[in-house]
Order: structure tokens, then sequence, then C-alpha cells
């Protein structure tokens, strides 16, 4: 009996402890990887919400509901033996990470690029003006932008930004309620947005189709709406697309300009609404007194990949701007930072000792979530070559830490019996009411 006593103290010795700040995607694929490397390892992932899988839940458009099963694939890994799931926990203010590497050999900072870059014109602090984080957080249902109350009783809305962000939000505006009834949009967005006599949605991009970021899977979508007609100038179409692309990147905007030109033959008749492409288009100044009542627009032209302004100006009439022009991470107390470019300052993922970094933190709001996957078997690679024993305490004192804060902890089996009441209170077709407010998540569990 004692010889097995004494093996079981050595080989705890040897079990690995990582903190992963974050349960979005690159948190997820960092505990997974870390899980099949086979090594003796105990993750806990740690996030300041009650609710896990980061932009799966906040960012993830809620009419793609197929791209949200990701989350699947991550359950797997929470449910884990060696995984413990630390909802409800702010890093910051219930525990520091300095404390964090006291109780852990790792940890990693996953904790994506949660605020928005500014458009940083005239009158982008008036009211009206969003930035595309809150903005799709608030229809999203995210705690944080759920009085968010973005005034919806107008005509058209301008969009600034030609990527994915953008044309999610484009298509959530202007959705009849039959193509939103499966989605799992918060109820106060789902009642404003069908109240809304908005008509025209504008969408702003300094460069030319070409340069655009979408994906083709979310710009063909804009061609089949029910109710909208998506407005393109064929004059900005080019023949063919030139430039120096990656073979991947010709094909995709080879498609998205054929793509294009079909939204040129969409028959206008009974569509109500209208998405308008807008580039060549640099917004200059948020027009209005208090609140917005239009956008100042330069026409560009494009030179050696830049958008380069003409002088000739126009101006639409709007009652909500929408920044969707990249999103921006925050400082961490304690961890360089390099404000330029919004990331934590690294060494191919390595920040110091015993702290790495994965996901936009680490490369900047870029990529899909797959894109995110690699970022996690890197970081998961380096822990093991950096660290093979340990005398940490780990997942006891980090519980210890908490107890002694009154930090009302919801592990991965309060989360899903906050997710089962949400399955439970939804309405129709829809696969859940979500809860809005960390309070109601908690009022669920007591």
């Amino acid at each position: 009996m004692s010889l097995v006593i004494v093996f079981l103290k050595v080989r705890g010795h040897m079990t690995i402890k990582v903190a992963i700040i974050g349960s979005g995607p690159s948190g997820f694929y960092t505990a997974d990887s870390l899980l099949k490397s086979g090594q003796d390892v105990e993750v806990d992932i740690i996030d300041r919400l009650p609710t896990p899988f980061g932009l799966i839940r906040g960012g993830v458009a809620p009419d793609h509901q197929k791209t949200k099963k990701v989350a699947r694939a991550y359950e797997k890994t929470a449910l884990n033996e060696k995984v413990q799931y630390f909802g409800n926990v702010d890093v910051g203010t219930n525990v520091t990470i300095e404390e964090l590497r006291k109780t852990h050999d790792a940890v990693v900072l996953a904790v994506g690029a949660p605020t928005d870059r500014k458009l940083g014109i005239p009158g982008d602090d008036k009211i009206g003006v969003f930035g595309s984080a809150d903005f799709v957080g608030w229809y999203n249902g995210h705690p944080d932008f759920t009085n968010l109350d973005p005034n919806l009783d107008v005509s058209s809305v301008a969009i600034v930004g030609v990527g994915n962000v953008a044309i999610d939000a484009a298509r959530v505006l202007v959705k009849t309620p039959a193509e939103m009834a499966e989605t799992d949009i918060a109820e106060h967005a789902s009642v404003a947005v069908q109240k809304s006599p908005l008509t025209d949605v504008y969408m702003f991009g300094r460069r030319g189709p070409i340069e655009a970021k979408f994906t083709n899977v979310e710009l063909r979508e804009m061609g089949k709406l029910e109710n909208c007609l998506p407005v393109i100038d064929p004059n900005q179409l080019p023949e063919s697309v030139t430039g120096d692309w990656s073979e991947r990147d010709q094909r995709l905007k080879e498609r998205n300009l054929a793509t294009m030109r079909e939204f040129l033959e969409v028959e206008p008749t009974n569509k109500g609404k209208k998405v308008h492409f807008k580039f060549f288009a640099n917004p200059v100044e948020v027009l209005g007194d208090e609140k917005v009542e239009g956008l100042k627009v330069e026409k560009t032209l494009v030179e050696g990949g830049r958008a380069i302004g003409t002088g000739e100006f126009y101006t639409i009439d709007c009652g909500l701007v929408v920044a969707a022009i990249g999103y921006y991470s925050i400082p961490i107390e304690g961890v360089p930072f390099d404000l330029n470019n919004g990331i934590v300052i690294h060494d191919d993922g390595r920040v110091e000792d015993g702290v790495y970094a994965v996901g936009w933190i680490k490369r900047g709001p870029t990529g899909v979530i797959g894109t995110n996957k690699p970022d996690g078997e890197i970081a998961a690679k380096q822990i093991l070559e950096d660290i093979n024993s340990s005398t940490k305490a780990g997942r006891n004192e980090l519980n210890s830490l908490l107890a002694e804060r009154n930090v009302r902890i919801v592990n991965y089996e309060d989360w899903q019996k906050i997710e089962k009441a949400e399955v439970a209170a939804a309405i129709g077709q829809a696969p859940r009411k979500k809860f809005v407010n960390i309070q109601d998540m908690l009022a669920v569990l007591d």
C-alpha cells in the first residue's frame, strides 16, 4: 500500500497544471491539443462569463446555426476528466495573472479581441455610432451589450467595412421574421429589428470589390434574401481579378466577383429593402448634431493596393452607423502589450516564462474559427517543451482562492443546466431563448 501512495505522490508532481484564460475556440483548441499530447496534464479553462465558447455564442451570426455546432467538439473537451471549467471568474478582478502563475505551471492567454477599432473620423462619437463588437454582441444577447439599445427607428443604416462581420450585421437587419425563425437572436434585438422601418443598408469599402474580405458563402446569401435586393454598381465590377494573390485568394476573389455579377440579375420585384455595396468609398465624417444624421464619403482610387482619396465627396442620409473595421484586444495587467497592433508582445506565442498567447490576442483579429487551431497546437507543444515537471497546486489552490473570495464559480455542469433552461424556453422554431444577463443565468442554478 505504501508503495502505491509514493507512486501517486511522484506522479502528482509530474502532472502539468495549465490555466487557459478564455473559453473561445483558441482556448478550447489549446486544451484539446494538451489532452491529445498523451502527457499528464490538468487543464483549467477560465472565463469571465458563465457561458463558454466565446465568439461561437456571442459573435457568430444567430442565423448561422451550423457554424455554432463546432461547440459540440469543444464540449467533449470540457467534459474530459482532466479539464475543469471556471465560468463567471474574472481574471484581473477575482484572481490575478500573477496568482495564476503561482498556482499553475503555464498560463495561456486566449482572451480574443473584445473591443472595436474606432472609425477615427469627426463625429464618430455621436449618438447612433456603434462598433460592430458592441452591435453584434447586442443582437447575440451578450450580457455586456444587453442594454446597448440602438435606435432602429430609422430608414437607413450605414455599415463601414466589407468583411463577414459587416455582411452579418447587414443580413440580420434585413431578414424577414420567417427567415430568422430558426435562429437564436436575442429577443430584444428581434423585436427592435421587426419593428424597424428600415429600407436601406449601405456598406462602405475604401477599396474595390476585389479587395473585399467576404467569404463567398456569406456573400452568396445576400442574393437569396426574401425581401432584400443587393445593389451594386456594375461599373465597379472589373472584368477579371488582377493582382499578386495566392492561388487560394485568387479563386476566392474570382468566386466573389462572379457572385457580385449575379446580384445584377436578382429580380427586384417585391423586394422592400436594399443593401447597397458601395466600393471605392472612404467615410470621412459622421454628420448631424448630437445624433447621427448622415455620412460624408470620399471617393477613392486604388493604387498599389492602397486607397487614395480623389477629393470628390458625397453624402448619404442615415440614422445609425456601425463600424465593422476590425476588433481590438484590451491590454492585460502584468503582460507586455503592443498598443499599435492590439496584441500581446510575444515570440511565436511565448510571452514570458510560463505565459503563452493564442488566437486573436496573439495574431490580431484575422481568420475564421479554424484558424485558431494551429495556435492551440503550437502552444501545447511549447508548454510541454518548456515544462516537464510540476510542484504547483493548480486547480486545488485556485478553488481555495476563489472560495475565500466568495466567487460564484459556474462549472461545466452548471452551464449545461443554464443551456437546458434556454432550450426549454425556446419559442417556435428557435433553438433556444438566450439569457442575456448574468443574474438570470445564475438564478437557474439557485
